[in-house]
């Protein structure tokens, strides 16, 4: 699969109708997708345990998506193989009053994975960028002095600020992947009735997420101008088709496996002493040690 079809190119104009949400590439039957989701699944297993022994480098994986887009699915199904000690997952949702009293960045800081681990964001500090302006009434009711909530240039600042933040990241050993899962409205549509047509998935509707998308045209504004003025070279965007959840699945899985391939990281060198303490302790347990 050709994954750079789905990576937005730093610096480049976005138009969120260029990228099909039901492109599915060559796959024509959902079970050929699963199987190499599987192989990828095992793949990124052995490179965690590579990940983690190096103890130099670590992940952090961001997911923004429309409600109903697959965040979720694409969490657990992908990331199912991976070992929990070396995994870390955070869903932000509504801030808290402590979180509110802090920079708009400050609860995901604390959240990226330690070295040697890969940390995964269900929605992050992008939220300020995305709910918060097409919600304008939550800036104005946020701590913050009037003349930052009333500053016309506030988003291109906070673009601004997002994209030294991850330059931050990347320059102390923390590799980002973004990943837009670009679901249609009707799409959308669908599995919202789903949801309240399924008993066992009711849980899972509220009347928030029938107002929100009420906001649809607004939010695909506000993630284009979000994406296309954060998407860089060494922390890119993906916009991934989100129409059939298998075929997103898949796609997550291929630009990890990817990216982990391309970190230069390695199992720690035994010393020659150490070699040495392997081969007495081997000697002494094989003679019933």
């Amino acid at each position: 699969m050709d994954i750079n079809k789905f990576r937005v190119p730093e610096g480049e104009k976005l138009d969120l109708n260029d990228h099909q949400t039901d492109f599915t590439a060559d796959y024509t039957a959902k079970d050929d997708a699963v199987k190499d989701l599987k192989r990828n699944i095992k793949r990124l297993r052995k490179l965690q345990s590579v990940l983690y022994a190096d103890n130099k480098h670590s992940l952090l994986i961001i997911f923004q998506a429309m409600d109903a887009a697959g965040k979720d699915g694409a969490i657990k199904h992908v990331m199912s193989g991976l070992n929990p000690q070396g995994t870390q997952v955070f869903s932000f949702k509504k801030p808290s009053a402590e979180e509110r009293d802090h920079g708009y960045l400050w609860r995901c800081m604390k959240a990226t994975p330690e070295k040697g681990r890969i940390g995964i964001f269900n929605r992050s500090y992008y939220e300020d960028v995305l709910v918060v302006r097409v919600h304008p009434v939550i800036l104005q009711t946020s701590q913050l002095p009037d003349k930052i909530k009333n500053d016309p240039d506030i988003w291109q600042k906070r673009f601004e600020q997002i994209r030294n933040f991850e330059k931050y990241m990347t320059e102390n050993g923390v590799h980002v992947l973004k990943f837009f899962l670009n679901v249609s409205k009707e799409e959308q549509k669908r599995r919202f009735l789903s949801r309240i047509e399924t008993p066992e998935k009711n849980w899972k509707f509220s009347e928030a997420d029938l107002k929100e998308r009420g906001y649809w045209e607004d939010y695909q504004t506000a993630y284009r101008e979000a994406i296309e003025a954060t998407s860089s070279e060494r922390s890119p965007w993906y916009i991934l088709p989100a129409d059939h959840k298998w075929f997103t699945r898949l796609a997550v899985s291929e630009v990890i496996v990817k990216k982990m391939k391309s970190i230069d990281m390695s199992y720690p060198e035994v010393s020659e002493e150490h070699m040495k303490s392997l081969q007495a302790a081997k000697v002494i347990l094989e003679n019933g040690g």
